[in-house]
Formats: structure tokens, C-alpha cells, sequence
């Protein structure tokens, strides 16, 4: 029986949903009539964007079929597979159909970057590391060497991954960095994170010795030091194959920044590798050499810290350690090597004193830190010498290190101090010999300023006189002012180079000390030359030349002392001379009184001609300098000579001295008249200060004092005078004293129509202030915006000008028309005219207020209204020395009276005069 025939095969049945639809056949007839066209496939993929990704998966294969070489179509059709296949898990079957996809994409698109990268994402999503890797071969060995930087960066990415083989990512890595040798910061990095400390410490090493690599991410030599010691110290026991002592020792020569922590870093390696005396030696190393305090802190930390923890493991292991049995080796070893003691495992105490030991050095340690800094610094080698006071040997050592180390043209301080301290260390252990010896040394090194050559001299001879050998310092002095030969001189010019010794003889300092030591052991003659020495090298002071003149007082020399002040006057200028010409002329007065009252006089001329000078000229002489000697002078005359002259003096210093002073000279000048010649000589003197040009505030109060004398006087008239002319000195608003003291003058001695002129002063005054400050405000004003408007408008200054004036306030001084009587203060220049105050100079004026109440007319005449005004005698103890003269005045003043002389009279009696005419 034959057999029978296979069952004919079965055909997959497709779907209905992925046969085109009536809208989908314009699309289809156009692809059939024209299937090479990628515009018609990319209209009938937006068409079908709706449709299922089967069917669109579909119309892809056809076209990417027709159009194999289509680069947009390749990258839609993968883009959207790859997205619909990653809400599947990566063993599902759409995943080998993808990366089949891409492989056949590969045929055609193997040069464009794109694809390979989308395909290797998609490998490296599926954990295919061989295939990855193969792949990302593929991809470089397909793309040009200009593309090959947009693969290894994924290939990086992945080979970082976890569960890549270390060996299959060192490989690659090391690939890359042919490609880009800039990047081995990345493997190192890797490398660390591997812990493969070998390698990474060897490229690091190696990048620190590459004078032309460039850290793209920043990092500078130093940062990579820092790292490499870091790396080397941490695992220095798994990095071997490097001179890790060579190494950082390069660092900290080739970066003197925070060498600190590379010696740390060195030192740590050492600790690490069980060498702890090497880490000792290392740490004292860096506190001897660094030169920042800084660094030094951070070393001494470390090292202190590592102190520490050594005895604190020692004590621990001592605490635990048992009486467990030994092993034999070690009962022999211990047998045999008992009592010696490197075996003496108990050293615990010696790990105290160490750390102990270390503490205690830590001030010497920071001293040595700052002289590395600078070592010619003075005050730190003085404090370095304070620190070793407990031991003289080291206090030697230390000045003698510092003087020869100390260069004085660049010292910081005063470095003869350390010569000088040096030979008082051994003064002050008895070691005179020695100590002359380091002063010998001192006074022939050759310092920056003649001044610390003549303060070693002095310390020298202070020595000596210390030790009652007198006339070893003097001679010392006498050595130290000596002039240099001419020889030496001429050796000196021809060397170009002149040192302080050839100008320490003109150094006041050494000659005031032996002129001091020739006055106590020296003679006269000797003593007088060492003066006149001081004065012809030009360099004596005030206080030279008085010590001078004192000097031959003693001895009697009266006439040669006053040659020195004559010598001393002419040398010095003011404000320096005037303690010589106080000194001079206050011994002349005492030493002559009035039997040579005419030299005295003309000595006091020239002192104040000088001293007036020298204010005139707006010299450095300041007033208390003219006041001091007008004073003395004054007080010459008063004690032997005129009292008229005096009262000169005494007028002369009031207008020689300057504002600040005239208050206080008039004060002393009305004192000394009214003791002398009576209190009315003093109404001259207060008319005087009062037209002076005085300060408004000085005048006001010159004015009280005048008003208070014509009222002990009995001058009633007179003191309201002066008020009147005062008021205008007076703000009623501010000065509520002086309105007072009027108030109760008048109170006491006026009488309704005196009160109500008082108040009507009063009132003009305050008007006017207030008047006067509105109207200068408003004018002010109203001048700046004229003067900006006229210059706009191209007006001249001269017109200008005109404007401003026809736009100034009326003058204070407009007279009234209210016709009252006139009240003055004639003898001083006043007139008070309606309540107008005027001064001799035109000074400040005072208007009446308008709106005052007019008061009814007063008669002038003395037949209308009668005052009488009882008279006062006055006491002859009031005119002093002139008392025996009045009857001679009284005379005089009658007998003008009959002649008609009104010089003579009084202001009330002259007013009245003026009227009867």
C-alpha cells in the first residue's frame, strides 16, 4: 500500500488588522508605481502613525527593503522599536529581533556614529558584556579616528560598570589612553576605586614627572602631591617598586606651600611601614627646616599626637599583658639576654619623658621657625636668649650665633641691643674681662645709624661707672669723640664706603655723657673745651647751651655764662630759644637788679622784637613764647624801673600777642594798673580792649567788667553807656546773663524812663537777629537763582552786580525818625541815636524794631525837668600811688573848665554842655 502524501503545509494566518485599509491603497498604488521614492514611505508612515506596531513594523521592513541606504529611515524605524521593547524585559524575544534589526542597519549604516551608539546602549541595557564589547570594537574599528571620542565615552561608561572583569576594564582603559593620554586623571581615579594602589601610585608618579602634562580637571602640582603622599602613606605597605622618601622629599623642595603635611605625609609612611624612630627623625626634621609657623603647627600636631599614641599602646599593652607560659625560643632568648638594656621591654617611662621632652621644646621650636623667616630679626634672638635664662651656656651660644649672623644693614630692630645684652651677661656673672671684650667687638662693627654706635659708647662707660672706674669711662668718652685723622679720613673718602665710626663724634648723645663725666672728674679748662667743642661742631641743643652757662655760674663766671646765652640766642630760632632767653634774662635780672637796668632793657627789646618776629611771620613761635617774655619784662620795670613803662610793656604784649591771648593779656594789664596807678587808670585800658578787635564774646564781657567799675565809681551814666553799647553784643534769645545784669542795674539805679529804654533795646536787638538772619537767607537764595538765570541769558558780571545791589537788603543803620534823646558812650566812640548803636569802626549796628510803642517826648532841657544826681565821693584807696595827686587834677580840671577844654570832661558834663550851646 503506498504511503500516503505529507498534509499540505499550514499557513500562518495574519491578522486582520495588519492588511492595508481602503485609506491605506492611494499610499500602496503610489509605492507599487514608484517603490524607490522615500518621500512616498515617509507619508505613509505619518499616515499609518495610529496604526499598530506590527503594521508599522511592517511598511519599515518593506521600505527599509527598497530603500536600504535610507539614514532616516533606519534611525525612525530603530528609534521606535528600540522604545517599544524597553517596557519588556530583557529576556523577551523583541530584544534578539532588535539587535538583528541593528545588525542588518549595520550593513548600510556602519559610518554613522548614531546607530552605534543606539546599539550599544541597547547591548550595554542587556547586560551582553562580550557582545558589548565586541560591538564597541566593531564600532571603532568601523568609524573614523574624528568620531571615535563619541564612543569611548559610553565604552568608559561601561566598562565602569559592576560585574566588568578588572582586568577587561585596566585593558580598555589603557586602549583609551592612547587614544587620550589627557585623560589618565580618570584612570587613576579608576585605578583607586579598583584599589589597585600599585599601578595608580606609578601612573601618579609618573604624571608628577611630566613637565608637560595638563590637568583638565583642575588640579594643580600640588594637589597631585598631596594625593600621591596621601596614596603612598595610606597603603605603604602595598606599594613597593617607588622611592616613596625620594619622592615626597622632591615635593617638599619643589613646593615651599604647605610643605607641612608632605613631611607629615612622610613621616606617616614610616609610621606605617613599623619605623618609628625613621618617623621620629623625620618629624624633627620638618620642625627644623619648615619656615612658617603654619607648617610647624601642623608638623608639631602630628608628631606630638604620635607621641601620645605610642605611650598610650605602651600602657595599654602593659595593662594587658599576662603571666602566660612562654614558648622555649622565647625563655632562651630572654635567659640569655636578661639585664641588657635594649631588651628591657618596659619603656614606658622613656615614652613619657619624650613626649614630655617635646612639650617643653615647643617655644624654642616656634623661635626657630620666625629667625628662618628673618634671621635678622633682633627681638626674636632677644627672646630666644630669655628662653635659655636657667642656663648661661646656652644663653652664650645664642648671642654669639646671633651677632654673627645678624647683618645690621638689614636688621629689624636695633641689633647693637644684642652686643649690649650680650656684655651684660657677662657683667652680670662677675666676667669684666669678657665683657670688655664684646664691647671692644661692638664699638668696631658698623651699623646701619651713628646713633647705636653712640649707644654701645655709653653702655660701655655706664659699665664702668657701674664698677667705680671712673676715670675708665671718662677716658672712654674721650676715646669716642676723638675726630679721625686726616689720614684716615682720606682712606676712608678714596674707599668710597664711610662707615658710622668716622661720624660718631658728632653724636650729641656721647658728648652730653662726657661733658656730664668732665663737669664731675675733669678740670675747668677741660670741661669749658668739651663745651666749646659741642658748640663748634655745630650740634649743641637749648639745654647744652643753659647746662653750659649753669656750669659757669658755679664756678663764678658770671660774664662768660652770659656770652654762652648771647652765643646760644643767636644760634636757635623760636620756638627752641625761648627757654635760653627766660633762662638768660631771669638770671641776668637776679644777678644785676636795677644797676644795669638799661642792658636789661635793651635784652628785653631784643627777646620781644625777636619773639613778635617771629609771630609776624607766621613762624613755629607760639604765643605763650611772646607772652612769657612780655610778662617778664613787665615785671622788670615794675620791680626796678617806671611804672609808666611798665604800663607800656604791658600795652605792647596786649597788641603783640595773638587773638587767642589778648582776653587774658588785657585781664593781667588792668590787674597790674589798678595796683599800680588806682582803679580809674583802668578806663583807658577797657576802651582800649573794647576797640581792639576783640571777640564778640570777649568784648561783651570786657563790657560787663567796665559797667561794674563806673558803678563801684558812681558813674551811673556811664555803666548804662556801656550797656547800651554792649546790647549789641548780646542775643536776648541766647545771652539771658547780660540782659539780667542790666535788668538789675537798672532795677537799682535807673528809673521808669532808663527801664523802658532798656526793654526797647532789648527788643530792636532780638528784631534785628532775627531780621538779619531772614533777610541774608532770602538773599542769599534769591542771588543764586538771579545769578543762574542772567547767566543764561548772556548777562556781563558788571550788570549782574548792579542787580545784586539793587536787590541787597537797606542797610542795619538806617536812622529813625522817632526823634528820641541820645544816650552815648562818647569816650569809647558810641553814639545812640533812636536805638542805633554804632561802634568807632563801623563795627556791627543795631536798628530799633518798628513796631516798638512810641513813648511820649522827653524835654531836653534842664529848665523842663530837673534831675538831680546825688553825688558820691570817691575814696582815695581807689587811685593807689596817685592819691597824693588829686588835688593837682582837681585844679587842673577846674581851671579847663573856665578855658573852655572839654578834653577834660566827663561824658555827662560834655553832653550837657553840648546842649546849654
Amino acid at each position: 500500500m503506498p504511503p500516503s502524501p505529507p498534509p499540505p503545509p499550514q499557513t500562518a494566518e495574519i491578522p486582520l488588522d495588519l492588511y492595508p485599509t481602503d485609506d491605506d491603497l492611494q499610499y500602496e498604488e503610489e509605492i507599487l508605481r514608484n517603490p524607490f521614492t522615500l518621500k512616498l514611505w515617509w507619508r505613509y508612515l505619518i499616515a499609518c502613525s495610529s496604526s499598530p506596531f506590527k503594521k508599522r513594523s511592517l511598511i519599515y521592513e518593506r521600505a527599509v527593503k527598497a530603500l536600504p541606504g535610507s539614514y532616516k529611515l533606519w534611525h525612525a524605524y530603530l528609534t521606535e522599536r528600540t522604545r517599544s521593547a524597553r517596557s519588556n524585559p530583557v529576556n523577551h524575544p523583541c530584544w534578539s529581533s532588535l539587535n538583528n534589526a541593528f545588525e542588518r542597519a549595520l550593513v548600510t549604516m556602519h559610518k554613522m556614529p548614531r546607530i552605534w551608539i543606539m546599539y550599544l546602549s541597547v547591548l550595554t541595557h542587556q547586560k551582553l558584556l562580550a557582545r558589548s564589547r565586541r560591538t564597541f570594537d566593531r564600532a571603532l574599528c568601523a568609524l573614523p579616528v574624528t568620531q571615535h571620542d563619541r564612543i569611548w565615552s559610553p565604552y568608559l561608561a561601561f566598562v565602569s560598570q559592576k560585574g566588568v572583569p578588572i582586568e577587561t576594564a585596566l585593558r580598555i582603559y589603557r586602549r583609551y589612553l592612547l587614544f587620550d593620554p589627557t585623560h589618565i586623571e580618570d584612570f587613576i581615579e579608576f585605578l583607586i576605586e579598583s584599589e589597585l594602589w600599585q599601578e595608580a601610585a606609578e601612573r601618579l608618579a609618573g604624571v608628577l614627572n611630566d613637565d608637560r602634562f595638563y590637568s583638565i580637571k583642575g588640579k594643580t602640582k600640588h594637589t597631585l602631591w598631596l594625593e600621591l603622599c596621601e596614596l603612598l602613606t595610606k597603603h605603604a605597605t602595598e606599594v613597593s617598586g617607588l622611592n616613596v622618601d625620594a619622592i615626597i622629599r622632591g615635593g617638599i623642595r619643589k613646593f615651599t606651600d604647605e610643605v607641612g603635611r608632605l613631611w607629615t605625609s612622610l613621616a606617616d609612611y614610616y609610621v606605617r611601614r613599623g619605623l618609628y624612630e625613621k618617623a621620629r627623625d623625620v618629624f624633627e626634621e620638618g620642625m627644623s627646616t619648615v619656615v612658617t609657623v603654619r607648617d610647624f603647627g601642623v608638623i608639631f600636631d602630628c608628631y606630638t599626637q604620635f607621641e601620645e599614641s605610642a605611650l598610650a599602646a605602651k600602657l595599654a599593652t602593659m595593662d594587658l599583658e599576662g603571666d602566660g607560659v612562654e614558648e622555649g625560643g622565647d625563655k632562651f632568648a630572654k635567659k640569655v639576654l636578661d639585664g641588657y638594656w635594649l631588651n628591657d621591654d618596659d619603656d614606658a617611662d622613656l615614652r613619657s619623658a619624650r613626649f614630655e621632652y617635646l612639650l617643653n621644646r615647643r617655644p624654642e621650636l616656634v623661635n626657630s621657625v620666625l629667625l628662618r623667616q628673618n634671621p635678622h630679626n633682633v627681638e626674636q634672638w632677644h627672646r630666644r636668649a630669655k628662653l635659655f635664662q636657667d642656663d648661661p651656656t646656652k644663653q652664650i651660644m645664642t648671642y654669639t650665633q646671633a651677632v654673627r649672623t645678624v647683618d645690621c644693614m638689614k636688621a629689624v630692630g636695633k641689633p647693637h641691643t644684642l652686643w649690649v645684652a650680650f656684655a651684660k651677661l657677662y657683667e652680670k656673672h662677675g666676667d669684666m674681662a669678657n665683657a670688655r671684650v664684646i664691647f671692644e667687638k661692638a664699638v668696631q662693627v658698623n651699623y646701619k645709624t651713628v646713633d647705636n654706635l653712640a649707644s654701645v659708647w655709653c653702655e660701655w662707660a655706664e659699665m664702668e661707672m657701674r664698677h667705680n672706674n671712673l676715670m675708665g669711662a671718662l677716658e672712654l668718652m674721650r676715646r669716642a669723640t676723638a675726630e679721625p685723622s686726616v689720614e684716615v679720613k682720606r682712606r676712608v673718602a678714596a674707599d668710597g664706603n664711610e662707615p658710622v665710626q668716622m661720624k660718631v663724634h658728632k653724636s650729641l648723645r656721647i658728648w652730653t655723657l662726657y661733658v656730664d663725666l668732665e663737669e664731675s672728674l675733669g678740670t675747668l679748662e677741660s670741661t669749658r673745651a668739651a663745651y666749646e667743642r659741642i658748640l663748634d661742631l655745630r650740634i649743641a641743643t637749648p639745654q647744652i647751651v643753659i647746662n653750659y652757662a649753669y656750669f659757669l655760674e658755679q664756678k663764678k663766671y658770671f660774664e662768660d655764662a652770659f656770652k654762652v646765652y648771647e652765643r646760644g640766642v643767636k644760634i636757635f630760632k623760636y620756638p627752641h630759644v625761648k627757654d635760653i632767653w627766660v633762662t638768660y634774662l631771669s638770671k641776668f635780672v637776679k644777678r644785676y637788679g636795677r644797676t644795669k637796668l638799661e642792658r636789661a632793657r635793651e635784652l628785653f627789646e631784643q627777646a620781644v622784637e625777636k619773639a613778635s618776629s617771629a609771630v609776624l611771620m607766621h613762624s613755629v613761635a607760639p604765643a605763650e613764647n611772646v607772652k612769657a617774655i612780655y610778662l617778664q619784662y613787665a615785671k622788670l620795670e615794675e620791680d626796678y624801673g617806671l611804672a609808666k613803662r611798665a604800663m607800656k610793656v604791658y600795652d605792647q604784649a596786649a597788641k603783640a600777642v595773638p587773638e587767642a591771648e589778648k582776653m587774658n593779656m588785657y585781664e593781667i594789664y588792668i590787674a597790674r594798673a589798678a595796683e599800680i596807678f588806682g582803679v580809674p587808670k583802668t578806663r583807658e585800658i577797657y576802651e582800649q580792649a573794647i576797640e581792639s578787635g576783640l571777640p564778640d564774646k570777649d568784648v561783651k564781657t570786657m563790657c560787663l567788667k567796665y559797667a561794674e567799675l563806673e558803678k563801684s565809681l558812681g558813674e551811673i551814666d556811664r555803666a548804662r553807656a556801656v550797656y547800651v553799647f554792649a546790647s549789641q553784643f548780646a542775643d536776648p534769645r541766647t545771652d539771658q546773663n547780660f540782659w539780667a545784669k542790666w535788668h538789675e542795674f537798672e532795677v537799682q539805679h535807673g528809673n521808669e524812663d532808663t527801664f523802658r529804654e532798656m526793654l526797647r533795646i532789648k527788643r530792636s536787638v532780638s528784631a534785628s537777629y532775627s531780621q538779619t538772619n531772614l533777610i541774608l537767607s532770602e538773599y542769599l537764595m534769591q542771588k543764586e537763582d538771579i545769578g543762574d538765570a542772567l547767566k543764561q541769558a548772556g548777562v556781563t558780571e558788571d550788570e549782574m552786580a548792579a542787580l545784586e545791589r539793587q536787590l541787597a537788603p537797606p542797610p542795619i543803620d538806617a536812622p529813625s525818625n522817632d526823634g528820641m534823646r541820645k544816650l552815648g558812650f562818647v569816650s569809647a566812640g558810641v553814639e545812640g541815636q533812636s536805638g542805633v548803636i554804632r561802634t568807632p569802626d563801623g563795627g556791627r549796628k543795631v536798628t530799633a524794631n518798628q513796631e516798638d510803642i512810641e513813648l511820649p517826648e522827653e524835654s531836653d532841657s534842664d529848665e523842663d525837668e530837673k534831675v538831680e544826681i546825688a553825688q558820691k565821693d570817691v575814696p582815695s584807696a581807689v587811685f593807689g600811688d596817685l592819691a597824693q595827686k588829686v588835688s593837682s587834677d582837681k585844679d587842673e580840671d577846674e581851671a579847663a573848665g573856665q578855658n573852655g577844654d572839654d578834653s577834660r570832661l566827663g561824658a555827662l558834663e560834655r553832653i550837657k554842655r553840648q546842649r546849654r550851646q
